[in-house]
């Protein structure tokens, strides 16, 4: 297919501005894509003035380029998280999961196999579902808006490749541009912290104008912030060409004023090994409870013990006592902690901070921003299974607070 865009108000940004993929700890799998045939010079989307024949090199029909982030009531305390990157038509319309055959799952599993267990840890804590259902939200972002994207067509990578490799390239992606883009310290440069003072809508405009050089689009709901779009145009492939910041073509859904910048009710975290105990369970948490697990699907499955294990056997009663930050737990078995990744509890042991969020009728436990836990598999009669703080692992599940 040929494409031809029109060039669309917004003006393209000078090829200078367009933020090159530096090293970032990461290791990237874009030398499996062939770039042999994409000329350095290419035009970037939404700005060509003659039809572009090959799409592998040019962004069509999705060529205005949304990195989407959320301010969800939990995350890390000082970094907004991971919505995702949306290839919009130059006019604003768009497609959506245009190749079902492509909808992988297991996102996780696809990214550990081609060598991305880092990128996946750093997914799990800022690009996370607020229900804890991470691989799921993956798994949404790439069906619904990765398959639409014409330069990560299969077609487009050398023969050979591993199926599911344009998925990893898009995560990848995703991931290093949202690593260029801090809200959080652009809005606190200016002033802006979450908290109860009000803001108008050029106010957070500005904030962020002042330190990316470009406007965004920022959305609300019910009048507080917890959105913003960073619009781009793109000179090459998603894969590794160059993303060029340009104003936000619209104005988001927040009003003009009285916008509200709320706190995270959920907490950050903290540190991972914690502190000591003092004074009796915060407000909204049971003096006593159980946690009950629940897989992805939704199901009740279960419980975690004593020693911090998951199990289908008799429930164990946990005891919080508020920490700085959050709260810490303790069961028969001694305090409950996290150490390598691991939950655990026992005598001895070092208490973690941990805190808590709602999510409908329900409490959940939340470590480190994220309410997701999970195991190797799922246990069964007197079989246990270790608990992993994250989604890393096979079965994905969140600890509900249950008041005994």
């Amino acid at each position: 297919m040929v494409a031809l865009q029109l060039l669309v108000a917004s003006s393209v940004a000078s090829a200078a501005l367009a933020i090159p993929f530096l090293s970032d700890g990461l290791t990237s799998s874009s030398g499996l894509f062939g770039r042999d045939s994409c000329p350095a010079g290419g035009s970037a989307s939404c700005g060509n003035t003659t039809a572009v024949p090959n799409l592998c090199c040019f962004e069509y029909p999705g060529g205005l380029l949304m990195q989407t982030q959320f301010w969800d009531p939990i995350g890390p305390d000082s970094s907004w998280t991971i919505h995702g990157l949306w290839p919009d038509h130059c006019d604003g319309t768009y497609d959506s999961s245009c190749d079902p055959s492509r909808a992988y799952t297991g996102i996780g599993t696809l990214l550990k196999n081609a060598g991305q267990s880092d990128l996946v840890n750093y997914m799990n804590t800022y690009w996370t579902d607020i229900n804890g259902k991470n691989e799921q939200f993956w798994e949404h972002e790439w069906g619904k808006h990765g398959t639409c994207m014409s330069t990560l067509k299969p077609s487009c990578l050398p023969s050979g490749s591993p199926k599911g490799t344009e998925a990893v390239l898009f995560f990848e992606t995703v991931v290093r541009l949202f690593k260029t883009l801090p809200t959080y310290n652009w809005l606190a440069a200016a002033g802006i912290t979450p908290g109860t003072k009000t803001y108008t809508y050029t106010e957070l405009q500005a904030a962020i104008k002042k330190s990316w050089g470009f406007v965004p689009a920022l959305d609300c709901s019910s009048g507080a912030l917890n959105g913003i779009s960073y619009y781009y145009n793109l000179k090459g492939s998603v894969a590794d060409g160059q993303f060029i910041p340009i104003d936000a073509s619209i104005k988001g859904s927040c009003p003009t004023s009285g916008i509200v910048y709320k706190p995270r009710t959920g907490g950050g975290g903290g540190s991972p090994t914690s502190s000591t105990t003092s004074g009796p369970a915060p407000t909204g948490v049971p003096s006593k409870f159980t946690l009950q697990a629940y897989t992805a699907s939704g199901k009740q499955t279960g419980c975690i013990l004593s020693a911090g294990t998951w199990s289908t056997q008799t429930c164990a009663q946990f005891t919080p006592k508020t920490a700085s930050g959050g709260i810490t737990l303790t069961s028969s078995k001694g305090p409950c902690g996290v150490a390598n990744g691991v939950f655990s509890c026992a005598s001895g042991g070092t208490a973690s901070t941990f805190s808590t969020s709602n999510s409908g009728n329900s409490l959940l436990l939340t470590y480190s921003g994220s309410t997701a836990f999970s195991a190797d598999s799922t246990p069964s009669g007197t079989v246990v299974s270790t608990v992993y703080t994250g989604g890393s692992k096979a079965q994905v599940l969140t600890l509900s607070l249950v008041a005994v």
